[in-house]
């Protein structure tokens, strides 16, 4: 087996972990029963797994726990702290709370607080000494900036999108991306994928930015297609579940992905919709390099409760 061959295998292999710690964010994550699903022993996985993610597997494990809470607290208020502890591993109030702080620099009821959806209709945001730090009158504006927004640029819709197959690369960050896109269309055309006129790119988000560090937000970059594909090394595969949209028609430059995301997740609020667990995507419908102003043509997708 060739150098490139043993990095694709590692990559396989890991993809499956990471998949599996998604899954199982609620149950023991030990070191041995990771590896099992790796194959590979717990010193071999270990090892592999710093150095392809760049974290060992505890402290990933930790972090996505307490991102998974830091979600739950701001969009589900009737679970309480303890629950929260008590389902994601900790063995007490004190121990979540401690983890927590180290992560976000304040106490869970204190995120919670101070950090309602901000993607809401709220009077005004108060800073930890109680003082007020974001007008209402500001606030609202701000939500209307984005309405605004999503008004000259979006044609939005909420509709049923049905199951979309796919063969995707991960890729971890915002940097670098574009390379990742580049790569994924390279190995589709070597497979005929890219034949169909219809076939379209698409990105997956498996974290939020609003709890994630950018730089470890991890995404996939697919290629949808219903082709059987025999899935080896860095190439996955996955279906997206069927089931309801917000969806956003966006024609826009790269720079304006935040806005456009932020905006919607606003519309969403201001209408009354809650958001699914699943998990946001994109799907592209140009090359934005053949477009004469540079601008994506997009739809943007919430899945929606």
């Amino acid at each position: 087996m060739s150098k490139s061959d043993i990095e694709k295998d590692y990559i396989s292999r890991i993809n499956l972990t990471l998949k599996y710690i998604d899954n199982n964010l609620d149950s023991e994550l030990s070191l041995e029963s990771l590896s099992k699903v790796a194959l590979y022993s717990p010193f071999h996985f270990h090892r592999i797994f710093k150095a392809l993610i760049g974290e060992t597997p505890n402290a990933y494990i930790i972090r996505k726990r307490i991102e998974k809470t830091a979600s739950v607290l701001l969009h589900k208020k009737h679970i309480s702290i303890t629950e929260l502890s008590l389902q994601y591993g900790f063995n007490s109030n004190a121990s979540f709370t401690r983890a927590f702080k180290k992560f976000y620099g304040i106490s869970p009821s204190e995120f919670r607080k101070e950090n309602p959806d901000k993607y809401s209709k709220i009077s005004k945001l108060e800073s930890k000494n109680g003082q007020e730090n974001l007008p209402f009158n500001k606030y609202i504006c701000n939500i209307n900036n984005h309405l605004n927004w999503i008004k000259m640029n979006a044609n939005i819709e909420v509709k049923k999108v049905p199951e979309l197959k796919f063969v995707c690369m991960t890729h971890f960050g915002i940097h670098g991306v574009e390379d990742v896109f580049d790569k994924l269309v390279k190995w589709a055309k070597a497979e005929g994928l890219m034949k169909n006129p219809e076939t379209k790119m698409a990105r997956i988000f498996h974290d939020s930015f609003k709890i994630t560090d950018p730089d470890k937000v991890r995404m996939s970059v697919c290629v949808l297609t219903d082709n059987a594909i025999a899935i080896e090394g860095e190439i996955d595969a996955g279906i997206i579940k069927k089931g309801k949209c917000i969806v956003g028609r966006f024609e826009i430059t790269p720079n304006d992905f935040e806005k456009s995301w932020s905006s919607l997740f606003i519309w969403m609020n201001e209408n009354g919709y809650k958001k699914a667990e699943e998990n946001p995507f994109e799907i592209y419908h140009n090359d934005l390099r053949e477009h004469p102003e540079n601008k994506c043509i997009v739809d943007l997708h919430i899945p929606i409760e």
